[in-house]
């Protein structure tokens, strides 16, 4: 059976993703059918607390700026000494009533929104309480071990200079022996203590300097454990659609170089976003039709992306897997592609009562998911692999045909697994399609925002007509996520090699590098091209490149 995985989060995003992900799991503790489908151990670690009580704790090691971790221990959980695991946890949650660390120093608002100084402005659908919600403490639900968050004080989450803006200021943070050594004492903390590792999962923001600390971390992860996993994500808030030119370089620059450098030491590699483009301009926010999400919060998008990434995550964590996160990675990145994208459907179209082989008969013209790895969609469905999951539709009961009314073949197959398979194979024929199919939906009680559409039921099913939410609101949701590789990828990469070339970028370059060598920004250019190749295809479904994603 596969083992463990060590989680780390770097960055600021990345922790409002991890704080969104961390929440979920502790909800599907609480709500997990019997016999479980999934091993909660698989991403946390158990303990006795100091009342005897159970004590989970995420397995985990995240790295935020100063400032940024709120209402975290003000001095930081960093500065704790080292302790051995003796059933104590250290929990760095709000006391009720209690008072809060200054809120003054970041905020969880995207780039779309805000004026940089931690101003909320109005609040989203079904967010009365978003305008407090400024960092990923303030909704993290979960107690961290004191060996879990390491502030790096040399730069400050938030202001007007002091920030981690770059590329190679991030490569360098890890070049310092201390903050090396640190890093190093408590990832084999979390590591010795597992009684099979299977890997690791890193989620880095692409667009800031944590993309060069994911990319010292990765380095150092494939160095020292060659024989396992390194799923690595790539996360990006939400772009701003006017910004800095210099700004916009940035995080171009911090974006390509974060894909080419963690991508090449990581087993398989993800760009997770909901903004519609990474490049200099960026495009429309994704839409879901069911959810009426803020897009300028961060609190808002990492819980998408957050339900996204626990879906996509489930063949390793399975109690019925056989095989771990090596075999996973290597089942979608076959011929050199390293990179996939991910699509999600939140939530899965479905009414209520309806038997899967129904509801997938229903979506025969097109999938209903959305891409959520930021790039001009072209049409026409096509796949070289892909590794699907559906959860939260087997439970209910099917639905009888009209008498003499012909079945369609899906209700001819014997299992849920296989209703799904012979789906995929007629929307993707030729990929190498894996599937699962879970009973237990998505849980979506708070901390996970109320931003469900009134169509919705208290399970997250379609109805007839809107109802008035009950005070538990929306309380879980079918999904649907698939992670691809796919043809799709040659136009990210690639456009992001020619806005990195074109003539204003070439005269930016040279003030953005900030500690990072030309001749390594050419190399990671050169690789970037070279994984744009792997996608290409003779029959045009990448789109030409004046298609890319020149934007």
């Amino acid at each position: 059976m596969p083992g463990e995985a060590v989680t780390l989060q770097l960055g600021h995003y990345s922790g409002c993703v991890g704080a969104h992900w961390w929440g979920l799991q502790a909800a599907a503790l609480r709500s997990a059918p019997e016999p479980a489908e999934l091993r909660a151990a698989a991403l946390l670690r158990f303990g006795r607390g100091a009342g005897g009580t159970e004590s989970p704790t995420p397995r985990l090691v995240a790295l935020e700026l100063k400032g940024g971790v709120g209402s975290l221990r003000a001095d930081g959980a960093g500065t704790e000494p080292p302790v051995s695991w003796d059933g104590a946890v250290a929990d760095y949650r709000e006391r009720p009533g209690g008072g809060c660390a200054p809120r003054d120093s970041g905020n969880c608002r995207g780039d779309a929104a805000g004026d940089g100084k931690g101003n909320p402005g109005a609040a989203g659908p079904g967010s009365q309480d978003t305008p407090s919600i400024r960092l990923w403490s303030d909704f993290l639900n979960v107690p961290l071990h004191p060996k879990s968050v390491y502030v790096i004080r040399q730069y400050l989450h938030d202001g007007d200079c002091g920030c981690l803006e770059a590329f190679g200021q991030g490569e360098s943070l890890l070049q310092d022996p201390a903050c090396a050594e640190e890093l190093e004492d408590r990832l084999h903390f979390y590591v010795e203590e597992c009684d099979y590792l299977q890997g690791f999962q890193v989620l880095c923001d692409l667009h800031n300097g944590f993309s060069g600390v994911g990319a010292k971390v990765t380095e150092l992860l494939h160095d020292e454990y060659s024989r396992k996993g390194i799923l690595s994500w790539g996360l990006t808030p939400v772009l701003s659609a006017v910004g800095d030119p210099q700004t916009s370089f940035y995080r171009l620059m911090n974006t390509a170089l974060g894909i080419a450098h963690l991508s090449r030491h990581s087993s398989l590699f993800c760009p997770l976003s909901l903004s519609g483009s990474l490049g200099i301009k960026p495009q429309p926010p994704v839409t879901f039709p069911y959810i009426k999400y803020e897009a300028s919060l961060n609190y808002h998008s990492s819980a998408i992306l957050a339900a996204a990434l626990d879906t996509l995550t489930v063949p390793y964590r399975l109690c019925s897997s056989q095989g771990s996160m090596m075999h996973f990675a290597d089942s979608l990145t076959f011929s050199g592609r390293k990179v996939v994208a991910a699509r999600a459907a939140l939530p899965f179209p479905a009414l209520a009562g309806s038997s899967l082989p129904d509801t997938l008969s229903g979506q025969q013209q097109e999938m209903p998911w959305k891409l959520l790895s930021s790039w001009r969609e072209q049409k026409g469905s096509c796949c070289f692999a892909q590794s699907v999951v559906l959860r939260g539709i087997c439970q209910e009961k099917p639905s009888s045909s009209c008498l003499g009314q012909p079945q369609s073949p899906l209700h001819s197959c014997e299992s849920s697994e296989q209703v799904l398979q012979q789906f995929l194979h007629t929307q993707f024929p030729g990929a190498f399609s894996t599937c699962h199919v879970l009973q237990q939906p998505c849980d979506t009680r708070p901390p996970f925002p109320q931003f469900f559409s009134p169509l919705l039921s208290r399970r997250g099913f379609l109805q007839d007509k809107a109802q008035a939410f009950s005070s538990a609101g929306v309380e879980s949701i079918p999904v649907l996520a698939a992670l691809q590789s796919c043809p799709g990828l040659h136009s990210l990469l690639s456009g992001l090699c020619q806005q990195l070339q074109a003539p204003p970028a070439r005269r930016c370059s040279s003030s953005c590098m900030a500690g990072l060598e030309q001749d390594d920004f050419q190399e990671a250019l050169e690789e970037l091209r070279t994984l744009a190749q792997c996608y290409q295809t003779d029959f045009g479904a990448d789109g030409s490149e004046d298609e890319a994603d020149s934007d």
